[in-house]
């Protein structure tokens, strides 16, 4: 092997490294957050931004590490992500409180996300054609195993070390690949580029932040609180201060004339799919198995394993049924199985053993599978070639994104969900039902039976039970109308690249 094609394989161990870390920095804190809570504190609004804060941060900022990386220096960009995530991963476990510990997230989520921008770029200059699908494929299956295993890795760190270990792991794998990349790994930059878009930078992350603030807020405060509703108001005048911006400014960080292709907008849904059918089940259920059922770390790593286990393998099928079949049929064909799952899993109650469970998690997560092979490949397909980086940005950023604010408005709707469950079954003040509610949706059974005097906890699992229950067929039904849309939007011809792009997975 010559010494280029020994550091494009070092670069791609290194790129592949940081995929497999971007899971474990999601997945971790849901399985040890009853750990986190016990140590450092915080109410249930705080105890959401855990993974809102890592969410948000990496999906505002994701399109403009990209433009920085082809600006400045994808290798300087690359390794100082890669540094940032370790030093964040060391200050979480020196966080003397919840509010310290939610900011080094968000401080995670920015390393992450340059991170990632900066080494799939640097791949794309060094790997072509063939040598590029398989390079992005190893990629996609680096991830792939992150999600599948993190949360085994993190229950049996937590039950053997403790939750400071989960909250390391991330770090030490960002370490080892910068110490792979940096000696190895060839600077490069794009001459043209234009630098960075602030104004749509600042006005995108404005209107994230203060959609996934309010939101948040809401089932503490209510929904008519003026905070929240400022919140609100402030979230939608952002979103139409960055479409004025983009509309305007010569490069835009995001070009909106891309949605005037009906597959590129199909793309778009399907990217948001998941969000609600798959990815908000990787931070609830940790919370129910381990908060509120009271099972091991490792016990409920093993559950998780079933719902993500099949992203592994089902991507192949996807490759598979690509040469027969069109995008469109095969990602609602894939979500109509998820949906199905969703509506199965809604029957199972808290306390349902694992061969109860296992059924249903399967069939979410090798519903999910299909879709999930197939996006990455449509991303760039479905516009000229000449904006494909473009479309695959725009693509992960509403594909993170989205990540979030569901994160945020399915935590909200099961506390709503459960306080309605408790004002039917229980008669105190409407104060403490609403704290009981936040209080069980984030897995402190404990609290939330302080402040229900008289309800027992065979009593409060039933009624979180109704609640979990009521809202994945809620999911379920979201679910079966993307199916339609996707559908609609993306039939038609069998995609000829659908193998290669089937063996992408997803990377967020």
């Amino acid at each position: 092997m010559s010494s280029s094609d020994s550091n494009k394989a070092w670069l791609l161990a290194a790129v592949c490294l940081a995929a497999l870390g971007m899971p474990l920095s999601f997945t971790g804190p849901a399985v040890v957050l009853s750990a986190i809570r016990d140590a450092l504190g915080g109410t249930p609004v705080q105890l959401n931004w855990v993974t809102n804060a890592f969410m948000l941060s990496f999906g505002a900022t994701l399109m403009a590490a990209g433009a920085l990386a082809d600006a400045y220096g994808r290798k300087r960009v690359f390794l100082l992500g890669l540094a940032v995530v370790a030093l964040s991963s060391a200050l979480l476990t020196l966080a003397p409180g919840i509010v310290a510990f939610d900011l080094a997230r968000a401080v995670q989520g920015l390393g992450s996300a340059a991170a990632f921008a900066a080494g799939t770029a640097a791949l794309a200059q060094v790997f072509d054609g063939p040598a590029r699908l398989r390079a992005f494929s190893l990629i996609g299956t680096s991830f792939g195993v992150g999600l599948s295993c993190g949360s085994i890795l993190s229950g049996w760190l937590a039950d053997t070390v403790g939750w400071h270990a989960v909250m390391l792991s991330p770090g030490a794998v960002s370490l080892v690949a910068l110490c792979l990349a940096a000696p190895r790994m060839r600077e490069s930059r794009n001459p043209q580029a234009m630098g960075l878009d602030v104004p749509g930078t600042l006005s995108f992350t404005a209107a994230l932040s203060l959609l996934t603030l309010g939101v948040l807020q809401a089932p503490d405060s209510g929904w008519a609180s003026p905070w929240v509703l400022a919140a609100l108001a402030g979230a939608l005048a952002m979103g139409a201060a960055f479409i004025a911006i983009e509309q305007r400014v010569a490069h835009p960080m995001l070009d909106l004339s891309l949605f005037r292709f009906p597959r590129f907008v199909g793309v778009q849904l399907l990217a948001a799919a998941p969000a609600y059918g798959f990815v908000v089940l990787l931070v609830l259920l940790p919370i129910r198995f381990i908060g509120l059922e009271g099972r091991s770390a490792l016990e409920a790593g093993g559950f998780m394993f079933a719902l993500s286990g099949p992203i592994l393998v089902v991507p192949t099928l996807a490759a598979w049924l690509a040469h027969r079949f069109s995008a469109g049929v095969i990602s609602a064909v894939g979500l109509l199985v998820c949906a199905a799952g969703l509506v199965w899993l809604a029957r199972c109650a808290p306390g349902t053993p694992l061969h109860g469970l296992v059924g249903p998690l399967l069939l979410i997560g090798a519903g999910i599978g299909l879709p999930w092979g197939l996006m990455d490949g449509l991303a760039v397909s479905v516009v000229p070639r000449e904006r494909a980086g473009m479309a695959s940005g725009i693509f992960n950023t509403v594909r993170v994104a989205g990540e979030g604010i569901a994160l945020a408005l399915v935590g909200a709707g099961l506390t709503a969900l459960v306080a309605l469950q408790l004002k039917a079954s229980s008669s105190p003040s409407s104060v403490a039902v609403s704290q009981a509610a936040q209080r069980v949706a984030t897995g402190d059974l404990a609290q939330a039976l302080a402040l229900l005097p008289g309800m027992d906890r065979a009593a409060l699992l039933h009624a979180y039970g109704a609640a979990f229950g009521t809202l994945l067929c809620v999911l379920a039904g979201v679910t079966v109308l993307t199916a339609v849309v996707v559908f609609v939007f993306l039939r038609g011809e069998v995609e000829s690249h659908g193998a290669e792009a089937a063996l992408n997975c997803s990377t967020s």
